[in-house]
C-alpha cells in the first residue's frame, strides 16, 4: 500500500477555491479543529483558482496563524477540475483528501475516511451522498441523470452520487499524475484506475455562504466533458444516424418502387429520392468513421497545459516565481 511521502505528511487535503472569501472563515473554523484531531502529520493544499474576490488575501492571512496550510494560486481562473488537479500533484501526503470549500461535504468524515482505508488497505475512499434532501428538486434531478448517463458510459464501477469528496493513497494520485495532461474529470477517471475502494456515506449539506460556483451552464459543461472524455457514445451518433437512414432508404426504396409501379408519381421523382436518401445514408456513416479517428487523433495531440501556477507558499514563500506549466506526468 501507501509509501512514506517525500515530507514525512501522512494526509494532505486539497481545497480548491473560486471565490470563496464568505466561506473560508467558516471552513477554517470546522477544517482544522477535525485534521488537529487526527494525530497524524499533514497539510491543507489550498488552491485559489484565480479568485477575483479578497479569497488569496484571506488564504495569507489563515496561514500565517497556521503553518500546515499551503496556498497554491493559479495565475487564471482554470475551472474546478484543473484546480483540483494542481493540488494533487503538489500534495506529499500519503494519503490525499479532497473537499470542496464550500462545507456541503462534512470535513467530519475525511478522519473516518482515513480509518476505512488504513483498515481495509484501500486507495481509495468515496464520499458517496445518501441524502440531498437539502438540493433543489432541479438540481437532484439533474444530478442523477448525470449519473445515470455517466454510468451507462463509463460502467457500473462509477459508484452514484459520488462527486470530488474522496480520498486517495499515494499510489492512486502517482497513478493520476502519470496520465497525460488533458482536462480531467475525476469522478469518472478514479473509478477507471480499477484500485480497491470502499465507501462512507454521508448527508449533502447546504452551501455554508456565498454563490454556487456550478451553476446550469457548468453542470451542462461537466456532463459533456464527462460523455466526451470517457465515451465515443457522441461521435457514434454519425454511425447509428446512417445506418438507421440507409435502412429507412431501402424501406422507402421499396413505397417509391411501388408509387412508381402504381402510376402516382411524377417522371423522375423516384430516381432523385432514392438518390438522394442512399448518398445521404453513406455520407453519414463515412462522417461516423472518420470522427472516430480524428477524435482519437485530437485528444492524444492535445498537450496544453490544464493550468499555470503563480504562487505556491511551500516552494517559494518569499515571492511569487514566473509561469509554471501544470498537469501532465509525475
Amino acid at each position: 500500500m501507501s509509501s512514506a511521502p517525500p515530507a514525512g505528511v501522512t494526509l494532505s487535503v486539497v481545497v480548491p477555491m473560486y471565490n470563496e472569501q464568505d466561506a473560508l472563515p467558516a471552513l477554517v473554523e470546522r477544517l482544522r479543529p477535525v485534521l488537529d484531531g487526527i494525530g497524524v502529520s499533514y497539510e491543507v493544499v489550498a488552491v485559489d483558482d484565480g479568485s477575483a474576490d479578497k479569497t488569496a488575501v484571506l488564504l495569507q492571512d489563515v496561514r500565517a496563524g497556521w503553518p500546515e496550510l499551503r496556498v497554491v494560486r493559479l495565475r487564471r481562473n482554470c475551472g474546478h477540475q484543473a484546480a483540483l488537479t494542481a493540488g494533487l500533484h503538489r500534495a506529499v501526503g500519503a494519503y490525499v483528501a479532497s473537499i470542496d470549500a464550500d462545507l456541503q461535504d462534512p470535513p467530519e468524515k475525511i478522519p473516518e475516511m482515513l480509518e476505512l482505508a488504513r483498515a481495509r488497505e484501500l486507495d481509495v475512499v468515496y464520499g458517496v451522498r445518501d441524502d440531498r434532501s437539502t438540493d433543489s428538486n432541479f438540481k437532484r434531478r439533474t444530478a442523477g441523470a448525470y449519473y445515470w448517463l455517466v454510468r451507462r458510459l463509463a460502467g457500473k464501477q462509477v459508484p452514484a452520487q459520488a462527486g470530488d469528496f474522496r480520498l486517495l493513497s499515494r499510489e492512486a494520485v502517482e497513478a493520476l499524475k502519470s496520465l497525460p495532461d488533458q482536462q480531467q474529470v475525476y469522478r469518472l477517471l478514479v473509478p477507471w484506475l480499477g484500485f480497491p475502494s470502499g465507501e462512507v456515506r454521508y448527508q449533502r449539506d447546504e452551501r455554508v455562504a456565498g454563490e454556487t460556483k456550478y451553476p446550469v451552464t457548468k453542470m451542462v459543461r461537466l456532463a459533456v466533458d464527462s460523455v466526451t472524455g470517457f465515451s465515443a457514445a457522441p461521435l457514434r451518433i454519425a454511425t447509428w444516424l446512417g445506418v438507421v437512414s440507409f435502412f429507412t432508404c431501402l424501406g422507402l426504396l421499396v413505397f417509391s418502387l411501388t408509387a412508381y409501379a402504381s402510376g402516382h408519381t411524377v417522371p423522375g421523382w423516384t430516381s432523385l429520392f432514392v438518390g438522394i436518401l442512399f448518398i445521404g445514408g453513406v455520407q453519414l456513416i463515412c462522417v461516423g468513421l472518420l470522427g472516430e479517428y480524428i477524435g482519437r487523433i485530437y485528444t492524444a495531440v492535445q498537450r496544453r497545459p490544464t493550468y499555470f501556477v503563480a504562487h505556491d507558499s511551500a516552494r517559494d514563500p518569499g515571492r511569487e516565481p514566473a509561469w509554471e506549466p501544470g498537469g501532465g506526468g509525475a
